[in-house]
């Protein structure tokens, strides 16, 4: 009888688990949407740490936030997802954590190749940003594949930046755009800040410009992602959350925040016509 009645009470609390979620996200969808998000997935080593469970364990359940996150951010109508899944810097770690790391890196991407219906449930492409010649032969395989795979899915783009920096980024568009000049395609003095921007790895697969970053774990810096895309209009957000743990009444907030905002400067915008049009 007891067994019966927490099983009870446990499919009880999905159900109004996803009847909570269904309603915040009809009500999120009343309002603006951003074009573009991207995330600092960090804290999946402290939450390991803190279950005493090994830190690839930590990883996997980071992998499974992903999806979930995604799903979600595709739910909401938002175009372009960027996701900071592993940084050139993060070579220097143990070589055991760095095996580690590409082994999830490629067991994902080929669950993603051989049961891609979420990518195409929502049309998503995804789109390899960063140094992927840095990875193993067989990861960088495995992400062609699904380049590949979902090339013509049209409505929503998936950025995996790995291996990354923004410094080696902005390095690879300033020599591009020098190229540009030696090969006689524009002279120095006609250089422009559109030029760089276009020369991006992120302008490549054509992601808009970026509107929220969000970091969890409590750190309160970049770590060399998006220094570029990250320009005066983004809206920069420091959760405490670990991302193993991140989900919808994290982003909530981080989304009612910038409709506030669009809300406010759409007001600004119509007092300012208004004035206008009676000079």
């Amino acid at each position: 009888m007891a067994l019966g009645i927490r099983r009870f009470l446990a499919l009880l609390q999905i159900w109004f688990h996803a009847l909570m979620q269904r309603i915040i996200v009809f009500a999120l969808l009343a309002g603006p949407i951003p074009n573009h998000v991207a995330f600092i997935m960090d804290g999946n080593r402290r939450f390991a740490r803190r279950k005493n469970e090994p830190v690839a364990k930590g990883h996997d359940q980071g992998s499974q936030a992903l999806r979930n996150v995604l799903e979600l951010c595709m739910r909401l109508g938002i175009p372009c997802v960027s996701v900071y899944a592993f940084s050139i810097e993060n070579f220097k770690r143990p070589k055991s954590e760095v095996d580690a790391l590409m082994e999830l890196i490629k067991r994902s991407l080929l669950e993603i190749s051989q049961h891609g219906d979420l990518l195409e449930k929502y049309s998503v492409r995804v789109a390899g940003i960063g140094r992927t010649e840095m990875m193993p032969p067989d990861v960088q395989e495995v992400l062609r594949g699904v380049e590949e795979m979902t090339k013509r899915n049209k409505k929503a783009l998936l950025n995996i930046c790995m291996p990354y920096t923004s410094q080696d980024e902005i390095a690879g568009a300033i020599e591009a755009t020098i190229q540009r000049c030696v090969d006689g395609e524009i002279l120095p003095e006609q250089i422009t800040e559109d030029d760089i921007d276009g020369a991006m790895m992120t302008a490549i697969p054509g992601s808009p410009p970026l509107d929220i970053l969000v970091r969890t774990s409590g750190v309160r810096r970049l770590s060399n992602y998006f220094l570029w895309q990250t320009c005066s209009d983004t809206q920069v957000h420091f959760l405490e959350t670990l991302w193993p743990s991140f989900g919808l009444w994290d982003l909530t907030p981080v989304l009612m925040d910038y409709q506030k905002k669009q809300w406010t400067l759409q007001r600004q915008w119509a007092a300012e016509r208004s004035t206008k049009r009676h000079l």
